[in-house]
Parts: structure tokens; sequence; C-alpha cells
């Protein structure tokens, strides 16, 4: 390097060294705790049963291999996954696949892993059955998982295994310096040194890998795997020289060459991975620890010290590597969302929370309170959660807890720094997990073990917050996808609607989730084996395994990073709010699918029933354009044991097919389907999805499907939903193939759409709905009519959906210019139980009416005895049936809960049968009276 760029260097140095001093000394240990704060620590263990029980497993878990330390010194060294024998520096790949190594260094070097796919037919060994210094041109000598027989294996067969062994060792190495450092006992520091120093010392003198084949694996490899966000092992090399830096320092020990290796490995960091998804983040935690266990920049002649890499973590951003001040930006602003599906959006919440809280102990100056956005994005995640307290599975998503780490970091910086009423919040909501069995309160590493505080407070929670927390509706534009929520308990129902729009999405169109009696009836059927396994690749991310319709059998688009949302044309109730009026939530969104460019329009409503049950209405638009010939395919799977179905005259049987696959020009998705059976009908049919247990059946979900010409319909089993868990799924139907339905129409399915009413079925055989018809209006219409009669024999249903607020229905006894309407009935009462009109104009029906005075409306009638609860969006004009005589119509209105204003309402010179009122504006609020006269004759 000439004069000039020493100088630039060091101006470079000097200038990141001009850095706002920390809160800590320069000491080890420093990342997670220091020698200052060790006898308060210690004290804790006698109080803090949580604590103590961490420390008593990492005791009984190190135990079983300082003994055999003790027998043999070399016993745990010698089960490290290095080039023992070789000496290899140089590591070179062929893509995602180990190809091989070459070169020379004085000592062993350590082994790079053997793919990228974790997936692999192989058992990774435990360390006893472990080959010692194993290093072979045969490859690893392993066991199958289905033949139980052991083979020599190429490391790209062996998936991460590798890694996965010298990460549990040095796992093992982490927990004996920190015990060290709590007990004292030199035994751990001597049984974790030589591993330490021989991993250390085998990385220092080997390079980073070299894809041959130039390919994006170029880009993302780190130093030890293929992914630069899975160098785990990188946190355990750390947190061990903190915690046994003095007993190095004792030894004489080469501390220069871990500095130099965690620099390195840094470096990598740096210049590979992925800039604009979760991957920096995951980056950006490794980061924080190599810069916190770095001395200054001052400290090396390459100025690579602290402020260097915490510079790079939040503020300068690379091609590869972009700051978090930057990353956050992506989050949307208003509602807190992440941009990828829902299991890699909490973990991005944790791994920013970690980030945040191990630089706030180094600086003790509030670090949370610079980025609000992550304390917004923690509250926002409870709108991933179904009713049970698990997320929903779009995407590469599955069916999860909410990582209790996130609220536990919040309450430790909340306790920190004081905040008592944000403390109060979120210490309520951690009870409120505990209390509902959704968390048991443990540590269960290092970083928990010192960051969570000793005790929750115990905080009664806000009941009008946890409904914020879990609105009835929820839009998050930036990932595609609107939630709808109705009833609680047993009742609780939800339905999530999803597009394919950030990371880890899938080719699913416009999909739902469905959620009743306590399981996710309606499952997505998450990822695959791997991302470069043909079960995910041709099945799991494609839209045959979504509740969706597939065009012509080759609806496709790319999956992973993709960018086809749906745009949501109308909802009810507005995102992230609650409604006085909560019979009904409903959405509707339009989507063009882009591999046949057919346009979708997708209705669905959630409708409580007279009892309280919840069932949903799904009317589905889907057509070609231009083409005559087109099939459309509505898909839905549901958990169960066995589909049938049947018609108004009974059970139907079908008939064994070889229809659906890409022998006839499918896509390969459908040839995973299984078991198909066909029914050719243009009648309405029920579609009863049962469990069979224990020598009973129970029906779990019955489909009433609607009628059509040039309509099939197929049963088949797919494959298990990879989302579904245990706490979503009966115990006996997890793992199982999933019962599907699939209704086929060989022609346009928009002017007739797609039909059916699901309603769920409790364990008791409850069936709250005794009967549907889709009702045909006239072929000039679109319109879409669905009669739903209950269980009860008096109530019914009768919705309307029509294309969109622009389309006119007009029949002798309704006008309707509008989305929709439901209008429930009592065969006991002369007026309806309630009304409701969203995205409507104009609505004419039994003397009630509705007139829009600009945009259109939302409003609802709830009519019980002698009055009239009424709610509405925007300015309008209404009618109600006129009194008998000697009675009169009183309006009251409401801003919130005080009244502000009464009037009578006016005679219609329209129809003479009818009352009109005028609304200015929206209300939350608004009654109808109806009482004696007190007009002067």
């Amino acid at each position: 390097m000439g004069r000039t760029g020493i100088y630039i260097v060091l101006i470079i140095c000097v200038w990141l060294g001009l850095k706002p001093g920390y809160g800590q000394e320069e000491s080890h240990p420093r990342i997670y705790v220091t020698n200052k704060e060790k006898d308060a620590f210690k004290a804790s263990l006698k109080t803090v049963i949580w604590k103590k029980d961490l420390i008593e497993r990492k005791k009984e878990g190190l135990q079983k291999y300082i003994e055999l330390w003790q027998q043999n010194p070399e016993w745990l060294v010698s089960r490290l996954q290095m080039n023992w024998k070789t000496r290899h520096d140089k590591v070179f790949l062929k893509g995602g696949d180990f190809s091989h190594s070459e070169g020379k260094a004085p000592v062993p070097t350590v082994r790079f892993s053997g793919t990228r796919d974790w997936a692999t037919d192989y058992r990774s060994p435990s360390l006893e059955n472990v080959l010692p210094y194993s290093d072979d041109a045969k490859g690893l000598y392993l066991e199958h998982k289905k033949t139980g027989k052991k083979e020599w294996i190429a490391p790209k067969e062996s998936g991460h295994i590798i890694e996965g062994i010298n990460r549990k060792i040095m796992s093992l190495v982490e927990d004996a310096a920190f015990l060290y450092w709590v007990t004292g006992d030199k035994t751990y520091a001597d049984f974790a040194t030589p591993v330490f120093t021989t991993y250390i010392e085998g990385m220092y003198f080997r390079d980073a890998p070299v894809d041959l084949e130039n390919t994006n694996q170029q880009f993302i490899s780190g130093l030890a795997t293929f992914e630069v966000i899975h160098e785990k092992v990188l946190i355990s090399l750390i947190t061990t020289y903190d915690f046994l830096y003095e007993h190095f320092q004792s030894q004489k020990m080469n501390l220069a060459h871990c500095e130099a290796v965690f620099q390195k490995w840094g470096d990598q960091i740096i210049k590979n991975g992925i800039p604009n998804n979760n991957w920096n983040l995951f980056q950006a935690r490794f980061l924080t620890y190599v810069a916190l266990v770095l001395e200054p920049n001052k400290n090396y002649k390459n100025c690579k010290g602290r402020e260097y890499y915490l510079e790079h973590t939040f503020n300068t951003s690379t091609d590869r590597q972009i700051s978090i001040k930057e990353s956050l930006l992506v989050y949307d602003q208003e509602n807190g969302i992440w941009p990828e599906s829902a299991s890699y959006s909490v973990h991005v919440i944790t791994t920013l929370l970690n980030i945040i809280t191990l630089l706030d102990n180094f600086t003790d100056v509030n670090e949370l309170s610079n980025f609000p956005v992550v304390e917004k994005a923690a509250l926002s995640s409870f709108q991933y959660l179904f009713p049970s307290g698990h997320t929903i599975g779009f995407g590469d998503s599955a069916h999860k807890k909410l990582p209790a780490e996130n609220f536990e970091l919040l309450i430790s910086n909340y306790h920190k720094y004081n905040q008592q009423e944000k403390l109060k919040v979120i210490s309520s909501l951690l009870d409120d997990m505990i209390a509902e069995g959704n968390y048991k309160r443990e540590a269960k590493d290092l970083f928990q073990l010192f960051f969570y505080v000793n005790d929750i407070p115990s905080v009664q929670l806000n009941e009008e917050l946890k409904s914020q927390l879990v609105s009835p509706t929820f839009y998050a534009p930036n990932v595609s996808w609107f939630n709808q929520r109705m009833g609680s308990g047993d009742n609780a129902v939800m339905v999530a609607t999803t597009g394919t729009y950030g990371n880890h999405a899938h080719a699913n169109g416009v999909s739902i989730e469905l959620y009743a009696n306590g399981y996710v009836l309606g499952p997505d059927m998450g990822k695959g084996s791997s991302y470069w396994h043909d079960d995910h690749r041709q099945y799991y991310s494609r839209m045959p395994a979504h509740n969706t319709v597939v065009v012509d059998g080759i609806s496709d688009y790319a999956a992973m990073r993709s960018y086809h949302p749906f745009k949501l044309e109308n909802s009810f109730p507005k995102s992230g709010t609650s409604s006085n009026f909560d019979k009904i939530t409903f959405s509707n969104v339009s989507f063009t699918e882009p591999k046949t460019e057919a346009k979708q329009l997708r209705f669905t409503s959630l409708i409580k029933g007279p009892a309280g049950d919840g069932y949903m209405v799904d009317v589905f638009r889907s057509r070609k354009q231009n083409d005559v010939l087109q099939r459309h395919d509505y898909f839905y799977h549901n958990l169960g044991t066995e589909l049938k179905l049947n018609t108004t005259e009974g059970l139907v049987k079908l008939e064994a097919t070889k229809d659906l696959g890409s022998h006839q020009g499918d896509i390969k998705a459908y040839d995973y389907l299984t078991e198909k059976k066909k029914l050719t009908t243009p009648k309405a049919v029920q579609a009863n999805f049962s469990f069979n247990t224990e020598g009973r059946t129970s029906n779990i979900m019955e489909v009433w499907v609607k009628g059509s010409a040039d309509q099939n319909l197929f049963t088949a089993m797919a494959p298990k939903s990879k989302a579904s868990t245990s706490a979503t799924t009966p115990k006996e139907l997890l793992n199982k193939p999933v019962p599907t339905l699939m209704v086929q129409r060989n022609a346009e399915a928009w002017d007739n759409p797609f039909a059916m009413v699901f309603n769920p079925l409790d364990v008791t055989g409850n069936n709250p709905i005794s009967e549907v018809n889709f009702l045909q209006i006239d072929e000039n219409s679109t319109a879409q009519e669905v009669a739903v009669k209950f269980s009860d024999g008096i109530t019914q249903d009768k919705l309307i959906v029509n294309e969109d607020e622009n389309t006119i229905l007009a029949q002798e006894d309704l006008y309707q210019k509008g989305l929709m309407s439901v209008v429930r009935t009592d065969k006991n009462k002369e007026q309806p139980t309630f009304i409701f009109l969203s995205g409507m104009y104009r609505f004419e029906q039994n003397n009630w009416g509705v007139l829009a005075s600009g945009e259109s409306v939302t409003i609802s009638f709830e009519i019980e005895g002698d009055e009239i609860l009424i709610q509405n969006d925007h300015p309008l004009v209404f009618n109600i049936p006129k009194p008998a005589k000697g009675k009169e119509a009183v309006l009251h209105l409401f801003e919130g809960d005080k009244l502000v204003d009464k009037r009578r309402g006016l005679k219609s010179w329209a129809n003479d049968a009818q009352l009109e009122f005028r609304l200015s504006k929206g209300y939350s609020k608004v009654l109808v009276k109806i009482q004696n006269s007190t007009n002067e004759k």
C-alpha cells in the first residue's frame, strides 16, 4: 500500500474512533455480563429458579463429556470435523454442493459444510458415534435413515451434518467457558481450551470457499457454511473467547489469531449475503457479536475493530449488507409488518431485539428508543395469530407460537429504563400468554439467562388493548394478507386471505386458511422438505397445494421472492378497528393470474349465526379474457380422514379417475394428489369432511357447493400439511394426508361464480345450518344469491353479492346497486333481525331503503322490538317502514356515547309507506326509536 493509502486508512481509523463513549470498561467478559456484575448474578441464582435450572442443566449436560475427556484428553477435540490429515487450506464448491478441498496448512483446518440443502437421507451421529479424527477420501460414514445401515457417502449427500457436529461441540465448549466464569472451576477451562484453540487455528489458516461454477453461491457462502446466516458456531466461539479471555491470557495463547479469525468472519459476512430480506438482519446479529468482542479500531493495523463493525451493522450499507438503519425502512411504518411470511417476520423481530439488547448492554443509552418500529412490530405480530394463539401459515410459514423472547426483551428494556406504562402493557401480554398455556418461563440459552428480568410483574391485561392487538380485520398490503376474525372461545372463527407478495411467498393466487372449533380446519400446506427438493418446488409452493382457483390446470408463477399481490377492493370493518356491528366481516379482493392472464375476484365473508356459531361464504369469480374454452379448478383442503359428497337425494358414489395430472398437461403439482375420484353433476352438493377415530366418525366440516352446468367434482388425498402443528391439528391427523375437494368448471366462472358455504361442525355433532340454496338469478345478472336456513327452523340469511359496487340487480321486490347485502329474517317477526349493506349506492326492499349521497356506503340496521340500531360510514339518506298509526320514529344521533341530536322521521314523497332520514356523515351509533306519536291533532 502506498503512502496515500496508508494516510486514508489512518484518517478513517481516527474518524471511526470519534464515537461516543461506551457504558462498559474495556475488559472481558463484556458481551452478556461483566465481572462487576458477577456477585449480583450469583446472588440471583439463590432466588430465581429458572436461572438456577439452566445452569444445572448445563452442568449435567457437560458432565458426561468431561468424564470422557478426563479418561482421554483427545476425546472431544478428535470429534471436530477437520481436515486432520490433508490440512487443506482451500475449499471449492460446485454451486450449492461441496466439491473438494486442496492446499496445505501448517495445522489441521476446519472442514466446510457438505451442501446448502439441509434435507438428507442420513442421520447425524451422536458425538459418541462420530469417528475420531475422521478425514477419509471416501467421505463420511453415516447411517441411512431408512435402512439403518452405515455407508460411505460424499459430503454433498450429508446435508448440514458436518457443520452440525462442529456446532454441537462448540456449544459444549461455550457452556464450559461460562461455567468456568461463574464457578471458577478450572476443569471447565481446561476442557474447553484445546477444542477452541484447534478450531480457531484451523479457521485462521483456511480460506473462504470458492465456487467453481461462479453461481450466486459465491456471494452467499460463509466461512463454515453455505449461507452466512447459518454461521451459528461463530457465536459460540465469540462467547467462549469472552468468558475465557483471562484464562487464555494466563496460558499465553495467541489472541491475535482469535481476533483475526473474528475479523475474517465479519468481513465475509459483510462481503456476502442477501441484503434486502431477513438475511440482512441475521447477518447483522453476527456482526454485532464480532464488533463487541473486538477492541477499538486503533488497536488494529487494518483499523477493523469495534467501531468498524458496528458502523457496518447500523449505519453503513454495502452491496450485500444493508445497515439496520436502512433495513428498517422496509417495514410498513403504519402497521409494523415485515414483508415476509409470518414465521420469518416474527423471527426478524427477535433478531432485531437481540441486536439492540446486545448493543444496549454495552452502551447503556437505551438503544431501543432509536428504533420505534421494532416495538410496533412486536405488538403487530399478534395480528398473525389464530384464536388458538398460533401464527397463520401462508408462504413458508407454519402454525407456531409467537416467540416469547420478543416480549421478554421489551420488558428487560422497559425495566432497565423505568418505563412503567410500557412495562405494564408488555408484562400483561406475557402474563396472558403464560395463563393461556402458550409460554412457560425458562431460559434456553446464555443470552436469555443474562437479559431476561428475574420476575415478570403480574399485571391484568387491558381488554381494550387486547382487542386492538387482534382486531376483527387486519390488512397488510406489503405481504398481500387480510385477516377476518369473529367470535370467541368455542365460537371463534377466522379466515386469512393471502396473495403473493414479498419474500418466502408461494405461488398461491388468492388463497385462504380457515380456523374453527379450535383447529385450522382448512390449512395451508406450508413448505416442503427443503427449498431445493422436488416436493417443495413442484407441490408445496404451487397453487394446487393451496385453497385457491387454478386456471386450465397451469396457473403458476415464481415463488419465494414474488410480487403478485391481490388488490383489496372492499372490506368490513376497516383494518385494525372494531365495529359496533359484529355479526359480519368480509373482504373482496381482485387478482390477475399471471400465467393465463385470467381475472379473479374473491369475496369471503364470516357471518355469525343466531346461536353464535360462525359460518363462511366464499364467492370466487375467475375467467380468461378471450378464450371460449377454459377451465377453472377450485381447490379446498380440510383436515379429516374421509371426504364424502351428498346431494338432496343422498350420498353419491364417485368413480376412480385418472384425470388431473401432468400426463394431460396440468402442472406437476396435480401429480401429488392420490386416490382421485370424480363426479359429474350440475346439482348442488354437500361435501362432508369427517374424522374417523376409535370406532366412531365425527363430521368436522360441511361445505355446501353451488351446482352448475359444465361442472365436475373431484375428491382426492393431498400430501400432509407442513404448516399444521400439534397445536392446530388433532394429533391423530398430524402428518397425515389431507382430504381435498376440487370443483372444476369447464367454462367461465365469473358471471356464474363458484359459491360455497363453509359450515364448521363441532365435536358434539351440532349442525347450526339445515339448508343452503344458491338461487338462480336471471341470466343477464352476475349477482350471486345465497340463502342459508338455520336449524332453529325460523331464521334465514339471504346474501346477495354483486360483481362490484356499480352492478345493478333489479327484481320485483328488490333493487340493489352495490356490492353486497345480507338480510336476516325470523319467521316470528314482521321486520328483519338485521340488514347489512356494503359498497352500496342504492338499496330498496320491503320499504327499507338506502341512497348514498356520494361515496358508496356501508350501513347496518339491527332491529330489536321498537328500536333500530344503525351504524354508517358515509353520508346517506335511509328509509324505514312507516310505523303503525299513532306511532312515530325518532332519530337519536350519538357522538361516542353522548347524545347530540334528536329528530323525527320525514314522510317519503316517493313511497307513502316509508319514513326518510338523512345522515350528513358517518356515525358509529344512531338509534331510531318507534314510540307513541307526540304530534298534536
